[in-house]
């Protein structure tokens, strides 16, 4: 497991000389602002010791939380965003120093020349960063929630979500405005089966690079050196990144179902830590965490991987109810079935109702379906 610390202050030391400052010699050294020269004085040996005391404790100090996190662009945004928020909730955690980013390492990030089904599927993102939360190497965990497997490690809480984002997915091309403008035979890239299959089942004509991985800088830069003529990614990350320039146009709900959690962050924390509990409580975003809590209730009852191509989407009606659409589709994308259903917008309901979309869509799948 690779891990690397980051802080605010990484190699930066700073001097405040607004009167009289203390050199590395030990000696005194007037204010810099004064145009005078100036003899050295020797500081008395007490004063010497007592700042070097200061300086030492402050090198030494350790941060109330250590973040833990995956290293590429979208994941640190998150984690920063994070970090922002949980300053903002405390005095003592605005202090210098009182929060730390820690960048992981995870097999996902290690292995790109291999699809993502075919070294492992869920956890490749979140297993790494699991094993430093239970090792107390970290205190809370950032992930997208769209990465965390349906079953969460033992000792494990994830009892928080951040306000989704937009959930959509964005179409990005150098030469056509949409899916609809590209020319038969174009290739679009994509790691995601679940885009994968219904943009097949909508547009045969096409064809799908399936290992299009790496970060979002990555696959921008795949697509500018003509490696594909389009690729699709999540809206919500582009807008993480600031990156939405790139954006050719935006998929709706009913041409491309998102992910699972899609657009969602999530925050974990050891299950007998009371004090990381309390923090991110206050952070939790009760709406967000209903509507993932569904869809992974959908998720789990398909027993879905990265294998099966799954799609679900729980979100608030004008009403104030619980709409959720769920979708299984065949890898090839010649065969898709979708389902919906409309319950109170509270847990007990709409985990239900998760569970019943999924038991309805096993049950018209039939043995067999996914192996086409």
């Amino acid at each position: 497991m690779e891990i690397l610390a980051l802080s605010s202050n990484q190699a930066l030391i700073s001097a405040n000389f607004t009167s009289r400052s203390v050199s590395a010699t030990g000696f005194s050294l007037p204010c810099l602002k004064s145009p005078a020269v100036c003899r050295l004085r020797r500081k008395p040996a007490a004063i010497r010791a007592s700042v070097a005391v200061e300086q030492q404790q402050t090198q030494t100090k350790v941060a109330i939380i250590r973040i833990g996190t995956r290293g590429s662009p979208l994941a640190l945004a998150q984690a920063y965003e994070t970090r922002d928020k949980l300053m903002a909730t405390s005095s003592e955690l605005a202090e210098e120093g009182a929060i730390q980013i820690v960048v992981i390492k995870t097999t996902g990030d290690k292995i790109l020349s291999q699809p993502l089904a075919d070294i492992g599927g869920k956890g490749l993102f979140t297993k790494e960063i699991d094993e430093a939360l239970l090792n107390s190497e970290i205190d809370i965990a950032v992930h997208s929630m769209k990465d965390v497997p349906t079953y969460l490690p033992e000792k494990t809480i994830l009892p928080c979500n951040l306000p989704r984002e937009d959930v959509r997915d964005a179409f990005i091309s150098l030469n056509a405005s949409s899916l609809a403008d590209l020319p038969a035979g174009s290739v679009v890239g994509t790691a995601s089966l679940r885009r994968k299959s219904q943009l097949l089942n909508r547009y045969p004509s096409l064809t799908v690079l399936e290992n299009f991985r790496g970060n979002v800088q990555t696959r921008l830069k795949k697509l500018n050196e003509g490696v594909v003529q389009a690729t699709l990614l999540a809206l919500a990350g582009l807008k993480r990144l600031s990156m939405t320039e790139h954006v050719s146009a935006i998929l709706s709900i009913d041409d491309m179902l998102p992910a699972v959690a899609q657009g969602a962050i999530g925050i974990a924390c050891r299950s007998d830590d009371d004090k990381m509990a309390n923090y991110i409580a206050k952070l939790n975003h009760e709406e967000t965490r209903l509507a993932v809590a569904c869809e992974r209730a959908f998720l789990l009852t398909l027993d879905g991987s990265c294998r099966t191509p799954i799609a679900g989407y729980a979100c608030r009606d004008e009403d104030g109810n619980c709409l959720f659409r769920g979708l299984v589709a065949s890898p090839d994308g010649t065969k898709v079935l979708e389902t919906s259903r409309k319950g109170l917008y509270s847990y007990d309901d709409m985990i239900l109702m998760g569970e019943d979309a999924g038991k309805e869509l096993l049950s018209r799948a039939g043995p067999g379906f996914f192996d086409s």
